[in-house]
C-alpha cells in the first residue's frame, strides 16, 4: 500500500507543481509589466520594485493554491481513470476511498498551509508593500502620481494629469475642494515635478495655465489669474509618514480583526465588514480541501489524460465556485445574510454536492 500511496502522491505533486507555477505566471504577467514600467519609464530603483514583486506573491498563492490542487486532482485521477489504472486497482481490492486517502489528507494540510497563508503571511506582506509604495513616493513622486486617474491623499488636493513622462506631464487640473466655499480650480498645459526626500515636499511647477485665487475684497469668491508660470510646493511628511500608515482590513490577522470587533462594538460601530473578513480567511482555506474532495470524482468521470481538458474543467469549477464566494461575501457585506452563512454556504454546498458525488462515483 505504501508503494500505491507514493505512486499517487508523485503523480499527483508532479501535476500540482505544473499548476501552481503555471497559474501564478498568469496572474503574474499583468503586474509584471506594471512594474517593469516602474523601472522603466518611472525610475524607480529595481530593489524596491523587487520587493513589491515578493510582497505580491503571497497573495497571489492564496488564489492559485486551491486551483492548482483541484486541477492536480482532475488531471491526476482523469489519467488513472483513462489508461484503466484504476479499474486495476479496483479489481486489486484498493476501493476509491483508500486510493483517495492520501489526496484528501493533503488536501487537509494545504486548508491548514492556506490559512496560515492567508491570516499572517499575505496580510504582513499587502501592508508592507504599501509600506514600500509610500517610500518609493516619497524618492520618485512621479511614480506615485498616475495618468487618468484622480489622485488623491496629496494635502487637500485632488489632481488629474493627463499624460505622464518622467518628471514631465501635461494637461494637469488641480482641485482644491473648500468647505463652504467654491471649489478652487488650477489648470495647466504643462509642467514638471521636483523632490526634496530630505524635506519630505515636492514641487510642482506649472506653465501656461489658469488659476482661481481668492478675492482680496471678498473671501468666499475667486477670480481668475492667468500665468506663464505657477509653483506649489506639497509636503508629503503626513502622506508618506509610515507610522501613519494605517493597515486595511484585508492586511489584518484574526487576531487584529477580533481586536477590531471588539473595539467597534464598544464604540457602537458595526463590525460587520470586520466578521466578514474573519470568514473569507477560513473559507478561503478550506476551499482547498473542499475542491479536492470534488475534484476526484470529477476528473474520474472526465475519462481524459489531455491536460488541456483537465486545465479546463478546473478553471470553469473554480470560477463556478468563486463567484458564488464573492456573492457571498457582497450578501453579508449588505448585511442580506449573516456573515458566517453568506461566505460559508459556497465551501458547504461544494463540500455536501462533492462528498455525494464522490459516494456515487466509489459505489459504481
Amino acid at each position: 500500500m505504501r508503494i500505491l500511496r507514493n505512486y499517487i502522491l508523485k503523480e499527483f505533486f508532479h501535476s500540482f507543481v505544473i499548476s501552481i507555477i503555471v497559474f501564478t505566471f498568469v496572474l503574474l504577467v499583468g503586474n509584471i509589466i506594471q512594474l517593469a514600467n516602474l523601472v522603466i519609464n518611472k525610475g524607480v530603483d529595481a530593489l524596491s520594485v523587487l520587493k513589491l514583486f515578493l510582497y505580491l506573491v503571497p497573495w497571489l498563492l492564496s488564489f492559485t493554491l486551491p486551483i492548482a490542487a483541484l486541477t492536480a486532482v482532475v488531471l491526476t485521477f482523469g489519467r488513472f481513470s483513462s489508461d484503466g489504472e484504476l479499474t486495476a486497482m479496483r479489481a486489486s481490492g484498493v476501493g476509491l476511498f483508500r486510493v483517495s486517502f492520501p489526496i484528501l489528507v493533503l488536501g487537509a494540510v494545504f486548508g491548514f498551509t492556506a490559512f496560515f497563508l492567508n491570516d499572517q503571511v499575505s496580510p504582513n506582506a499587502s501592508f508592507a508593500s504599501r509600506r514600500v509604495i509610500k517610500e518609493i513616493g516619497i524618492r520618485k513622486p512621479t511614480a506615485y502620481l498616475e495618468e487618468g486617474t484622480f489622485i488623491r491623499g496629496l494635502e487637500n488636493y485632488v489632481i488629474f494629469i493627463y499624460e505622464i513622462r518622467g518628471n514631465k506631464f501635461k494637461n494637469i487640473r488641480i482641485y482644491q475642494p473648500q468647505e463652504g466655499k467654491p471649489t478652487r480650480t488650477i489648470i495647466a498645459e504643462r509642467g514638471e515635478i521636483n523632490s526634496t526626500p530630505e524635506k519630505d515636499m515636492i514641487e510642482l511647477r506649472l506653465y501656461n495655465g489658469t488659476s482661481e485665487e481668492p478675492s482680496p475684497t471678498e473671501p468666499e469668491s475667486f477670480y481668475k489669474l492667468n500665468f506663464k508660470s505657477y509653483f506649489m510646493t506639497l509636503d508629503l511628511s503626513k502622506v508618506f509618514k509610515k507610522e501613519n500608515i494605517q493597515k486595511k482590513t484585508r492586511e489584518m490577522t484574526v487576531h487584529e480583526l477580533n481586536k477590531e470587533i471588539e473595539k467597534s462594538v464598544s464604540q457602537k460601530i458595526d463590525p460587520t465588514p470586520l466578521v466578514v473578513e474573519i470568514y473569507k480567511k477560513i473559507n478561503m482555506s478550506i476551499a482547498s480541501f473542499v475542491l479536492v474532495l470534488i475534484g476526484i470524482p470529477l476528473g474520474i468521470k472526465a475519462h481524459r489524460s489531455e491536460k488541456s481538458i483537465g486545465f479546463g474543467i478546473s478553471l470553469i469549477l473554480f470560477a463556478v465556485y468563486w463567484g458564488a464566494f464573492l456573492g457571498g461575501v457582497a450578501l453579508s457585506l449588505k448585511g442580506t445574510v449573516p456573515p458566517f452563512l453568506g461566505v460559508s454556504l459556497p465551501n458547504a454546498i461544494f463540500f455536501i454536492f462533492g462528498t455525494l458525488l464522490f459516494i456515487y462515483t466509489a459505489r459504481r
